[in-house]
C-alpha cells in the first residue's frame, strides 16, 4: 500500500457559492451593495480621486515597444578581457566560448564593453564598446573595428 504526501496548499475559498463553499452566505465576503460587490472592475478605471489619471502621468512612448521594456546589451568590463589569450578576435561567441556570458543572453540583448580595469594583452574587439574602452585597448596595441550598438 503506497503512502500519498500530505496536500499543505488548500483549496481558495469559492464565493458566492453558498453556504458549503466556506466562503457561504448572504454577501460572501463583499460588503453589502455597490460595484465592487457585483463584479470586476477593470484595472484602468479611473472612477477614484485622483488628481490627474494614471495613463496622463506616464510619460508617452510610441511605436512597436511602447508597452516593452528597453533592453539593455551585457556588460563586459576591460578587467575581464585580460583572461583572454594574448591576440585573439574578441567577439560575442569568442566570449561565450571563454563563458565571460551567457550565450542565451548575448545574442538577444547583445554585449558591449566598458572601459572599467585595465588591459595588458593585445586583442581585436568586433563589438560595441565605449569610447574610454577603445582608448585603453589602442594604447595596450590592440585593435578595434567599429561596430555599432544594437
Amino acid at each position: 500500500m503506497t503512502r500519498l504526501p500530505k496536500v499543505v496548499v488548500r483549496k481558495s475559498k469559492r464565493r458566492g457559492r453558498g453556504y458549503g463553499s466556506g466562503k457561504g452566505g448572504h454577501t460572501t465576503g463583499r460588503g453589502q451593495k455597490g460595484q465592487k460587490s457585483r463584479g470586476k472592475i477593470g484595472i484602468l478605471f479611473e472612477g477614484v480621486k485622483m488628481k490627474k489619471s494614471l495613463l496622463k502621468r506616464i510619460p508617452v512612448r510610441r511605436g512597436k515597444t511602447k508597452f516593452k521594456a528597453g533592453v539593455k546589451p551585457l556588460v563586459v568590463n576591460l578587467k575581464l578581457l585580460n583572461l583572454l589569450p594574448a591576440g585573439s578576435k574578441v567577439d560575442i561567441d569568442f566570449l561565450v566560448s571563454h563563458k565571460l556570458v551567457d550565450a542565451k543572453d548575448a545574442k538577444s540583448d547583445g554585449v558591449k564593453i566598458l572601459g572599467n580595469g585595465e588591459v595588458k594583452k593585445k586583442l581585436t574587439i568586433e563589438l560595441p564598446i565605449s569610447k574610454s574602452a577603445a582608448k585603453k585597448i589602442e594604447k595596450a596595441g590592440g585593435k578595434v573595428s567599429e561596430v555599432s550598438d544594437k
